[in-house]
């Protein structure tokens, strides 16, 4: 894996958390990491975004958000409101290059979810992930209702000719119900790819340490971890 796109099925599934344990994971075996933000939003000049939450997370590593715009909006609405200029997926491929070049790992983390739009002229994640040819790790919430934004997500990047690599479960409540425990088994249908990782929810308040010992223990080998999907899924069963 030199270069990885992380996308959601919608804002909020644990796409900052899921970068920076794929990233803590290739910074323990000794990779030069770099992740790369695209567009940030939501976040004012001087607060912390998610690039430094993946650092604070996963030790010190290259980090990049290439623009920032101050309301939680979509990249594209969010510069259109504040007469900024937007950042183009051709643009954030360029960026993204330069770094492939002396790194091991790239992360590339969306705002949102994959068809979200950067600029005026409808480009998006997806776009981004087809120019650089790479694959994209699918963050998926858990309970009720992730099936068909699972499914969704996924038959977009197929329609595009995009690999998704995986679908990665971004928070994992400490008491599933019904429906959250029965989608381990359903998740990698809709994704029609593999289950690789399932994220506990508060992993974020774990110190470095903890942090890198919790994500080898929940993401699969393909991300560097020890996760075993089908043996989680049988302990979790309905």
């Amino acid at each position: 894996m030199t270069l990885l796109v992380i996308t959601g099925t919608g804002t909020e599934v644990g796409k900052t958390v899921a970068t920076a344990a794929v990233a803590a994971l290739a910074k323990d075996a000794g990779k030069r990491v770099a992740v790369v933000k695209p567009a940030q939003t939501g976040v004012k000049p001087g607060e912390p975004g998610d690039v430094d939450e993946v650092v604070r997370l996963a030790g010190a590593l290259t980090a990049r958000e290439l623009v920032r715009y101050d309301d939680p909006l979509s990249p594209e609405a969010a510069a259109r409101l504040a007469g900024q200029p937007p950042v183009s997926p051709s643009q954030a491929a360029e960026a993204v290059t330069e770094l492939v070049e002396d790194h091991d790992v790239v992360l590339v983390e969306g705002a949102g979810g994959l068809l979200v739009r950067f600029d005026h002229t409808g480009g998006t994640l997806a776009d981004l992930a087809w120019t650089l040819r790479a694959p994209v790790l699918l963050v998926a919430a858990a309970g009720l209702g992730t099936l068909n934004t699972t499914a969704l997500t996924a038959e977009a990047l197929r329609h595009r000719g995009i690999e998704c690599l995986g679908v990665l479960v971004g928070s994992w409540p400490t008491s599933p119900d019904l429906a959250t425990r029965s989608n381990l088994l359903d998740l990698p249908v809709a994704a029609r790819a593999p289950l690789l990782g399932v994220l506990p929810a508060g992993i974020a308040q774990h110190d470095r340490a903890g942090f890198l010992r919790v994500a080898r223990a929940h993401l699969a080998p393909q991300l560097g971890g020890e996760f075993d999907a089908v043996a989680f899924a049988e302990r979790n069963s309905p």
